[in-house]
């Protein structure tokens, strides 16, 4: 791709749980087009290596980037921990050195001051974002001052995935991952949902979390990011096409990726099936 050309945000995810970012990037940058990727014929990524994340990332990576995206976001927190760095200091000067590929996690991170008074953070997230410790080692980097507790939560895109999460049996495994978290350091303060599905339990959470406790979810937080990334570059927001327009893809069936990703967004949805 030139620097002539332009074309979409493209918004990557191993499954339906960036749907959430999506969701909140339309509500603060309406204007602009996006293409959705959910990789869910190999989803959940959590459990997966290292190894395997990154090969699969890479090639949803270079899907959005033939498709014509200049910029894509992991909507995946999964993926930022375990593939961005590869991707953005090994692949991109290679593939091409103007384009740019962002993750959720340190977004997230940049806002913590804001967020914190006790400098007690927990971070609720899947297995293999908790193994990779990037909250704990970004947040060392930026605030060594706090300090980071990570709680892997395996149950809870499982509920998400399978339509439990508003289901009185989804409560056991909420309050499980919550009271084992706050046994650890009863100091924190703020809770980060380090996993894209998890805002779909919200209402579950929020309830078993003591109220001094606040609850973040990403999606604003990286919205926000996303806005002011691109006032920062010009060059960057020059290259993206702004019609309003989103196009689904998923590497699984139509029909089932367009009804859960219905839930999701409170609209409907019509996908397009792609390999990778």
């Amino acid at each position: 791709m030139s620097l002539s050309e332009r074309g979409p945000i493209g918004v990557f995810d191993s499954g339906y749980g960036g749907l959430t970012i999506l969701r909140d990037f339309r509500r603060l940058l309406p204007e602009y087009d996006y293409i959705y990727l959910g990789d869910n014929a190999r989803a959940p990524y959590g459990n997966r290596s290292f190894e395997l994340v990154y090969e699969f990332t890479a090639q949803a990576v270079n899907h959005l980037f033939e498709q014509g995206c200049p910029l894509v976001i992991l909507a995946c927190n999964t993926a930022s921990a375990k593939a961005l760095r590869t991707i953005q200091v090994q692949d991109l000067p290679e593939i091409d050195p103007t384009r740019r590929v962002l993750g959720v996690i340190r977004p997230t991170i940049e806002r913590l001051p804001e967020l914190t008074t006790t400098g007690h953070i927990g971070v609720l997230a899947t297995p293999g974002t908790v193994l990779s410790r990037s909250y704990t080692l970004e947040t060392e980097k930026l605030f060594p001052e706090m300090k980071v507790t990570e709680k892997a939560c395996p149950m809870w895109v499982p509920l998400v995935e399978n339509g439990e999460a508003d289901m009185p049996g989804a409560d056991y495994f909420v309050r499980k991952y919550i009271d084992a978290i706050l046994l650890e350091d009863p100091e924190i303060d703020t809770l980060i949902l380090g996993c894209t599905h998890y805002p779909m339990l919200y209402p579950k959470i929020r309830a078993y979390v003591p109220e001094r406790i606040s609850v973040v979810p990403q999606g604003n937080l990286v919205a926000e990011s996303l806005k002011d990334y691109l006032k920062r570059h010009p060059e960057m927001d020059s290259r993206l096409t702004r019609n309003g327009t989103t196009i689904y893809e998923t590497t699984e069936a139509t029909f089932k990726f367009d009804t859960i990703s219905s839930l999701f967004l409170q609209s409907p949805v019509s996908s397009v099936q792609i390999p990778l």
